[in-house]
């Protein structure tokens, strides 16, 4: 090559790394620049955003929606647009349209609203990038960590010797409770390492209980466990859909006179539908007669734990082996922050693996609190953060009043639609859930599932609010998910008042 052609090419490359370098965020003055301008160019935008919504959706039709990402064409953009380009353009394919969990009429799933501060602990986990795999990737996040599971162990009752771990969520945390069941027993009754030698022959009897309202996640960590979805024997629920322990009783006999194998029970604290907490007490003296895991689901309910006034609902937690906890439900976290609790820390070893590169028996005898080898993950993010910030600017508190205000908003709720006679409403509220459907006529074997399907599709599509369906006993029931402490006796008359406008029309109609 010609030395002028070289260095016209070298030119050409450097020209080339300074035009993509600058969205290299580093400490320099220059990038520090740009992520401050980025940064409050985007906090505008946001603000802008929620300023001009009072709905907690636009009712644009799915089609649109899914139209304008197809008109765009990733592989046309070699050379990069600017933010404010970026910007507009996500105005129009995401933020004019995507749904507002902080609404007061947003009450359909599990969302909660998030917290300012977690949005600022938000800006340094993301800022930052640590990685909560190894202390030499996090540093003081790993004390920061250990603090809040320690903080957690305690509002759970747990022995000091319990242990636990941030999760991405209630299905990865139960995954690693129905783990650590099944290595349990496997090396306790059959003296192998499931780790190293995999399942007994076995294994295809062992059978995990739970109510027949428990969250899918059960089945579907089974699957994963290689015991097959068919390994969950559900247990009838009572009138208030708690397990019934009864019905419990006769299933563990039931399933040893089959030759099979009980080897853990799910209690579940706060389900998904009803907010139903089982009789954990109960539970756990019957697991421990029968010397089978007990493992708690309380996604959900976890954050009654905090609450003077409600955390006696969660009795008989701390007797559980191990626990799951959502912190992006009732303690109001941004997606994700979960946590995964057990009851003795030497149940770490059906987890652990070293890696010489990552956390060494070295390192381990050292002192070094490696966090990898707690977690089903390795590279995992810094979400205690949020919790850290909460706790510091909030305190636990503060924190409870929204979810006593929320369970207060579920309790009006039932009581408003239980003194209507076009309502039918099936359960007391246990934490902030109400289950119901809209009946305007009374005639005997009328089916009401395709008037309560249109309400709450047409509610969706005016974009006023959101709530959700389900089905009980195979019929279509309305339900308010309550997590906003903002959301007022009015909005929820307001949105009562929706669904009977919508079903009246629908009854025109039909």
């Amino acid at each position: 090559m010609e030395a002028q052609e070289k260095s016209t090419l070298l030119q050409q490359e450097s020209v080339g790394e300074k035009k993509h370098n600058k969205h290299i965020f580093s400490n320099n003055k220059k990038s520090l620049e740009i992520y401050r301008k980025s940064m409050k160019k985007a906090i505008k935008t946001i603000g802008n955003h929620l300023q001009g919504r009072n709905t907690p959706f636009t009712g644009t039709g799915i089609s649109t929606i899914k139209s304008r990402i197809d008109a765009i064409h990733l592989e046309n953009n070699s050379s990069g647009k600017s933010l404010d380009f970026v910007l507009e353009e996500l105005k129009d394919i995401y933020l004019n349209d995507c749904i507002h969990f902080h609404d007061p009429k947003y009450i359909a799933h599990l969302n909660c609203p998030i917290l300012t501060p977690t949005l600022v602990a938000e800006a340094f986990v993301s800022s930052l990038n640590s990685s909560m795999d190894t202390y030499d990737q996090s540093t003081g996040g790993t004390f920061i960590e250990l603090k809040l599971i320690d903080w957690t162990i305690e509002k759970l009752g747990y022995p000091k010797n319990a242990d636990g771990i941030f999760t991405s969520g209630g299905t990865q945390s139960n995954m690693m409770g129905l783990l650590l069941a099944r290595d349990h027993y496997i090396k306790k009754h059959y003296g192998i390492d499931p780790k190293m030698d995999g399942l007994p022959p076995e294994a295809s009897k062992f059978r995990v209980l739970c109510s027949e309202v428990s969250h899918f996640s059960l089945k579907k960590n089974l699957s994963l466990l290689g015991l097959g979805q068919n390994a969950v024997i559900p247990v009838a629920v009572d009138t208030d859909f708690k397990m019934n322990i009864n019905a419990l009783k006769k299933v563990i006999q039931q399933q040893k006179d089959l030759g099979n194998i009980p080897i853990a029970i799910v209690g579940t604290a706060g389900t998904t539908d009803f907010g139903s907490i089982d009789p954990l007490t109960e539970i756990a003296s019957i697991a421990h007669q029968n010397d089978i895991w007990f493992h708690v689901d309380a996604a959900y309910g976890g954050g009654l734990l905090i609450s003077e006034q409600y955390k006696g609902k969660l009795e008989g937690i701390e007797l559980s082996d191990s626990v799951t906890i959502d912190y992006h439900k009732t303690f109001y976290q941004p997606v994700s922050s979960s946590g995964f609790f057990m009851r003795n820390k030497s149940f770490v070893d059906y987890i652990k693996y070293h890696a010489d590169y990552l956390n060494s028996k070295e390192q381990e005898d050292e002192g070094i609190p490696n966090m990898v080898k707690k977690s089903i993950q390795t590279t995992r993010r810094f979400d205690a953060l949020k919790l850290w910030f909460t706790l510091r600017m909030i305190g636990t508190e503060g924190l409870s009043t929204y979810i006593e205000k929320a369970m207060d908003n579920a309790l009006f709720t039932a009581d408003v639609l239980r003194n209507r006679n076009d309502f039918e409403i099936i359960h007391q509220p246990e934490i902030s859930t109400v289950v119901f459907r809209y009946t305007p006529f009374q005639e005997n074997g009328a089916s009401y599932c395709a008037l309560n399907s249109h309400i709450r599709k047409a509610i969706f599509n005016e974009g006023k609010a959101i709530i959700t369906s389900t089905k009980v006993y195979n019929e279509v029931f309305l339900k308010f998910t309550l997590l906003n402490p903002l959301t007022t006796r009015k909005d929820l008359e307001e949105v009562i008042a929706l669904i009977v406008h919508h079903g009246q029309e629908y009854s025109l109609k039909n």
